[in-house]
């Protein structure tokens, strides 16, 4: 198993319009089937902390989007990390494609649960609102990142980074400054799909020097979920377990909200 280093910060998301190389977008399968927002819900794994949505992405799209993910050039993570990151090991594929990101975010029910949450049978008010994504939430980062992990791999304690990003604007040329709040991670395995092992773990902070730190919190792997946790300044330490049968597809971004 995996050793626990101490805290590290790994995999900000990184702001669009990077100097890196570009790869090609993809051209991605359509998103469909999916079910409509008053089919779905915000579920709460830990009170303001970290969120999920059932059944955001249906079976069949789920298994349609691995297949086509896995024709794409994924990248190997290097064992040894630089000084200062958590060790990951994984496969990678990320590209900046702020169509993706709107589609992502409007064809599914994720626009209309972030803009109207209804938490626990309750449903929060502007302000609530506000203060849970951190601001008027935009949209979601163009950075798009799909992760493979397969039979022993994994992503050891981190944090991750919020990041000031440009937001392409709907309704002008400028770009609206923006800054990213929450990490989105959707999962297109489970057991169901025959992948074992690879559950998102929340290592919560004791209270007080005093007081033992509670439980970990552990989002069990679930085809289609969309999980969502803080992240910068409020982030948890957290971890993907190591895969121990099949493999694990995960396709992320970060939510963003007007600075």
């Amino acid at each position: 198993m995996p050793s626990k280093p101490t805290k590290t910060k790994k995999d900000a998301a990184k702001p669009t319009g990077s100097a890196q190389s570009v790869p090609p977008r993809p051209n991605w399968p359509p998103i469909s089937p999916v079910l409509p927002a008053a089919d779905l819900s915000l579920a709460t794994l830990l009170a303001d902390q970290v969120l999920t949505i059932s059944q955001l992405w249906t079976t069949s799209l789920c298994k349609t989007y691995v297949n086509f993910l896995s024709t794409l050039p994924l990248t190997t993570t290097p064992g040894k990390p630089k000084r200062g990151e958590a060790v990951r090991v994984n496969d990678r594929f990320q590209v900046d494609d702020p169509i993706f990101a709107e589609r992502l975010w409007s064809s599914t029910a994720l626009k209309e649960i972030v803009e109207n949450p209804v938490i626990d049978g309750e449903a929060l008010n502007e302000r609530q609102k506000r203060e849970l994504w951190g601001g008027e939430a935009l949209g979601l980062n163009s950075n798009i990142r799909v992760y493979r992990y397969s039979k022993g791999q994994y992503f050891d304690q981190h944090y991750d980074d919020s990041n000031n990003i440009s937001f392409p604007s709907t309704s002008s040329q400028s770009a609206v400054p923006a800054k990213t709040t929450w990490t989105l991670l959707l999962y297109l395995s489970s057991p169901a799909t025959g992948c074992k092992g690879g559950e998102t773990i929340f290592h919560p902070e004791a209270p007080s020097k005093r007081e033992a730190a509670p439980p970990p919190i552990v989002a069990e792997l679930e085809v289609g979920m969309a999980l969502l946790h803080r992240h910068g300044k409020d982030c948890l330490l957290h971890e993907g377990r190591e895969v121990t049968e099949g493999e694990k597809w995960i396709i992320r971004s970060d939510l963003c909200v007007k600075r």
